[in-house]
């Protein structure tokens, strides 16, 4: 499968998909990509709301390509590539649009921070969610102002310092899911129903709900330059790089 972003307009619903070969893991270029789809539907007046989902039916998303960061080799590189999360996650922010999310699998990572970054987030019981940064050397400091949002700083902390696994119920019960399915297929036709009716509400109620939910998250402008340099120095040691290729290696022989 080649990596891709893709969007179309149904019944008044930007519905946009992504898809890349490893688990949905994001490279660079759809980051850019993604971030730039997101703000242009945001900005048509047909579109009173926006879907985000990944392609397939196993890992919603990865959170950063393993291939693209261990490629990296100097700050400039580095700090463009955690910049494209930001820009994503700001777009989903700043779109002026309800922005929905799909997540029918595992997420970790950036992957969770697409998650916190909804405004509204369907799921099924299979899409646990961990913050695994700190495995590679690094940790969520670009997404971190996004899931601090949604489930407080303690427990972001404790997510960034134990990197396991919270179960979908979990998610529901912090705040970061607000709806969970057995099935895909029953998220989906709960999905469907929660969107036709978005379809039918007032445009201008939508966008000030948007701007109301968003209010006091100004500051995270300011944060974003100090977050992005953390993640994008630290991927640069060599700590960093082997960590990277031990889990590589890891998921290879399974």
């Amino acid at each position: 499968m080649n990596d891709f972003v893709n969007s179309e307009i149904k019944n008044n619903i930007a519905e946009i998909t992504f898809g890349t070969a490893k688990s949905n893991a994001l490279p660079g270029e759809i980051l850019e990509k993604l971030a730039k789809t997101i703000l242009n539907e945001g900005s048509k007046s047909d579109v009173k709301a926006i879907l985000v989902k990944s392609e397939g039916e196993k890992a919603f998303c990865a959170g950063a390509s393993f291939d693209e960061l261990l490629a990296i080799e100097e700050l400039e590189t580095s700090t463009k590539f955690f910049g494209g999360f930001a820009k994503v996650l700001n777009a989903m922010r700043n779109c002026g649009k309800i922005v929905v999310v799909r997540v029918q699998g595992k997420t970790t990572g950036g992957g969770v921070g697409l998650a916190c970054g909804a405004d509204y987030c369907f799921a099924t019981k299979d899409s646990a969610l961990a913050l695994t940064e700190i495995n590679l050397g690094i940790g969520p400091f670009v997404i971190g102002p996004y899931v601090e949002r949604k489930i407080g700083k303690s427990q972001f902390s404790a997510m960034a310092i134990d990197a396991d696994f919270r179960s979908a119920e979990w998610a529901e019960q912090h705040n970061i899911y607000h709806s969970v399915s057995e099935t895909i297929a029953e998220m989906d036709s709960r999905l469907e129903k929660f969107l036709n009716t978005l379809a039918s509400r007032s445009e201008d109620a939508l966008a000030l709900i948007k701007k109301v939910s968003w209010e006091g998250t100004e500051h995270f402008d300011e944060l974003m330059p100090a977050r992005i340099h953390m993640s994008a120095s630290l991927i640069l040691e060599d700590s960093a790089k082997k960590n990277i290729g031990a889990i590589k290696e890891r998921l290879r022989a399974k």
